[in-house]
């Protein structure tokens, strides 16, 4: 049986991967007028005097909503809402194995912006942060904007910034290894949809001066008017040589390659016009844009995928655990780029110089030790930039 057949399998065993359990005791008459009527009605005032009560006296300051509309699944594309479920069920056992958070699977059928902005931010009072999942670009930035705007609580993103953190981290330690500046290297992102456009700018954020987005028409260059808004956005703060061209063409003399786009697209002989020292970063799943052995032969001296079978693995749950941990912890109000840059920097701390090495560049994804030091960069981020409530 392959891992397909035997999650399959598993599925059907389990029925879901998540369910809710009580946290009081209904035993007797006592019980129930405690948990329930009449007793459940003080709370219930004292909420209705102070809201922020409701962080105190129910579940909310440690439950997180991971909201998706079923269009851009896992690599799977827009297969719908309830199909999307299994992903999203997963992500909240991610969330509780790796951080104890409570998350809840919600799943919308809608793909209009005004309904899921509306939606989402009608329940929000329910919840101590919004997980973004699986919706596909360029909706998911006007979603995570507009609900940032309107809502008290975290709103983020994981396809996009928990991507961006787990990369600059693997970034920063990898650059170590090679003797590079992060302000010195030229880095190549090829895939500008939403992980790409938040790497970009995360990578920014980190100190990164030299940038080039490339999609599926080329070079991202500014001036282009056939440019979306999106993309016109990351034009206007990358590529300052104007270069103009195809993939080959961005990558010849580039220090970085990151790929977040489509399987096959690097070629052996594209790695080798790269610069002395080359760090790849090709993290299409489950093909990546190049096979390690393929850009290691062509040269690249450190390579990283998103898969769990070759080292150096570039894998989310490296970040949205601790990340929501953190913000939770200190009731932030919302996810900023300090916390962001704390987080990748906490993470890629957690490998001691001397242990670094061209296949120990980031921490292995199920090291339990992770979400801790994470949740503290995060929480401690929060509080110097003025967003922590507790």
């Amino acid at each position: 049986m392959d891992i397909k057949e035997e999650a399959l399998k598993k599925h059907y065993e389990w029925k879901g991967k998540i369910e809710v359990v009580s946290r009081c005791r209904i035993n007797d008459r006592k019980d129930l007028s405690l948990a329930y009527t009449p007793g459940v009605a003080e709370p219930c005032l004292e909420i209705q005097r102070d809201p922020e009560l409701s962080y105190s006296l129910t579940r909310r300051a440690n439950l997180v909503a991971v909201i998706t509309d079923g269009s851009a699944v896992l690599g799977l594309g827009d297969i719908g809402p309830e199909a999307g479920m299994p992903v999203m069920e997963g992500k909240c056992a991610l969330f509780k194995e790796f951080a104890d958070v409570d998350a809840f699977p919600l799943c919308i059928k809608s793909k209009d912006v005004d309904e899921l902005v509306r939606t989402i931010y009608l329940i929000s009072g329910s919840f101590g942060g919004i997980n973004l999942e699986d919706i596909a670009a360029p909706r998911c930035f006007e979603v995570e904007r507009r609900l940032k705007e309107i809502c008290d609580i975290p709103v983020f993103h994981d396809d996009q910034h928990g991507t961006a953190v787990v990369v600059a981290a693997a970034l920063i330690n990898a650059l170590r290894v090679v003797g590079k500046q992060i302000g010195d290297v030229r880095v190549v992102i090829n895939g500008a949809g939403s992980a790409g456009i938040a790497i970009g700018r995360h990578l920014l954020n980190m100190g990164v001066k030299h940038l080039v987005m490339v999609d599926r028409f080329g070079i991202i260059c500014r001036g282009d008017s056939s440019l979306s808004h999106a993309h016109k956005e990351i034009a206007e703060i990358t590529n300052e040589e104007k270069l103009t061209g195809t993939l080959a063409d961005a990558m010849r003399g580039a220090d970085v390659f990151i790929g977040v786009s489509a399987p096959g697209v690097v070629s052996g002989e594209m790695v080798s016009g790269m610069a002395k020292d080359a760090i790849v970063f090709p993290m299409a799943n489950p093909v990546p844009e190049i096979m390690p052995d393929l850009a290691r032969a062509a040269g690249a001296r450190i390579v990283g995928t998103g898969r769990s079978d070759y080292p150096n693995q570039i894998n989310n749950v490296l970040a949205f655990p601790g990340i929501f941990r953190g913000a939770l912890d200190c009731r932030a109000s919302e996810i900023n780029e300090a916390m962001k840059v704390a987080a990748s920097l906490a993470l890629a701390s957690m490998i001691p110089e001397e242990e670094l090495s061209e296949e120990n560049i980031i921490i292995p994804a199920l090291d339990r030790r992770v979400a801790p030091v994470v949740a503290e960069a995060v929480a401690r981020a929060a509080r110097e930039t003025g967003v922590a409530r507790a």
